[in-house]
């Protein structure tokens, strides 16, 4: 238990680390929320790094499709914590009726990427921070700390910096957009294991009601719940400790094409 006590504690402090350098180095910096387990923790971890503080927007992507409960989980701790909470929605391709019946990747695409792309163009934030971890998803384990976009926010996975020794590349030109990973060393177990530790608020979504649960949440109709009796943190972490499935294999978009997560990160998808 020391040793899990340890690695966590040097997990926490790596990131905070990585949050503080990006403050120091980028003058403009939000960070997206998406209340889940993974984002809060990243949240808990900026008000460790600043003594309580957010000292600066979070923002969430809202597709207006998310589960009930989530929007609830967001107006409540965004007032609990004093968050300067932001909320962009890609307004004309809903007007115009996109919604997962079009097709899993297109409407990802324009309630996801292009609603973020949108705000980032009304609203030059040089970095953003965003809560991806390396073992969640194939694409996101060619990621780096510090990852460059170009000029429209798209993601070269074959040219990225290097980070060898926990040297971070933080000098970018001020026209480049660089997306912050501060959680990129952490596993879902870390992740729950530090929830309990910490006894973070989490989202009720994640522990069994009636024999299932949401392992990973997001959009109402493209996220399925798992079967599991998990009604307690202890119980999450002990099926985590056994499970052969895969984290988003309840996430639909993911399964509508081999590559689907890889091409929509390319265009500018978190």
């Amino acid at each position: 238990m020391d040793l899990e006590k340890d690695r966590l504690f040097e997990l926490e402090q790596q990131s905070i680390y990585i949050i503080r350098e990006a403050y120091k180095k980028f003058p403009k910096l939000a960070m997206l929320w998406s209340m889940g387990k993974d984002s809060t923790v990243m949240l808990w971890l900026v008000r460790k790094a600043f003594y309580g503080k957010v000292p600066f927007p979070m923002v969430h992507i809202d597709t207006t499709f998310k589960i009930p409960e989530m929007i609830k989980y967001r107006d409540e701790k965004a007032k609990e914590w004093g968050l300067n909470l932001i909320v962009a929605k890609n307004e004309k391709a809903l007007a115009a009726g996109m919604n997962h019946n079009v097709g899993r990747l297109e409407c990802c695409t324009a309630l996801k990427t292009e609603a973020l792309k949108n705000f980032l163009q009304e609203n030059p934030f040089q970095a953003i921070f965003v809560a991806i971890r390396r073992d969640e998803e194939g694409t996101r384990a060619k990621e780096r700390y510090f990852s460059p976009r170009d000029e429209s926010f798209k993601w070269d996975f074959t040219e990225q910096p290097p980070e060898l020794w926990d040297q971070y590349n933080t000098d970018f030109p001020s026209d480049v957009h660089v997306r912050v990973h501060p959680l990129l060393h952490w596993s879902e177990l870390d992740i729950w294991r530090y929830i309990e530790k910490e006894k973070i608020p989490v989202l009720d979504l994640y522990f069994a009601k009636d024999g299932t649960r949401y392992r990973s949440v997001g959009c109402a109709p493209c996220t399925k719940n798992i079967e599991s009796d998990a009604d307690t943190l202890d119980k999450v972490i002990a099926e985590l400790r056994i499970t052969k499935t895969g984290e988003r294999a309840g996430r639909a978009q993911d399964q509508a094409d081999n590559y689907a997560m890889q091409k929509l990160r390319v265009k500018g998808y978190m």
